[in-house]
């Protein structure tokens, strides 16, 4: 009984966890998000915030982000060309936490890394 409920806590722990990196995992989300922190971008000003990501990889995920509702695609029809621009929702701010403890603990890892060396 006691591995049940040890097994249960796991998975409570664990199952947020999945859902959470399914979300926002993989090399470029969290980077697009950071890229797009300081205001609405076009696509090729995002491209070259978000240092080494193609042109289709950027819009995959984008489409991914805006299907999650951490980014809303702005179009603007009354000017010619059409203009594209991308912001994060409001949601996305749900995301600050995140993305500060990750800053820390990669600083943390990363100062660990050159002193052990």
């Amino acid at each position: 009984m006691e591995n049940e409920e040890s097994g249960e806590a796991c998975n409570a722990f664990l199952n947020p966890i999945g859902d959470a990196l399914y979300v926002i995992g993989g090399k470029w989300k969290l980077r697009v998000i950071s890229g797009l922190r300081d205001g609405s971008k076009r696509f090729n000003e995002i491209q070259r915030a978000v240092h080494g990501i193609s042109a289709r990889v950027l819009s995959a995920e984008l489409k991914e982000l805006e299907l999650n509702g951490f980014v809303k695609r702005i179009v603007h029809h009354q000017q010619t060309p059409v203009v594209v621009e991308y912001q994060l929702t409001e949601y996305a701010g749900s995301l600050s936490n995140v993305l500060h403890a990750l800053a820390d603990w990669g600083t943390m890892h990363r100062d660990k890394l050159r002193r052990d060396r």
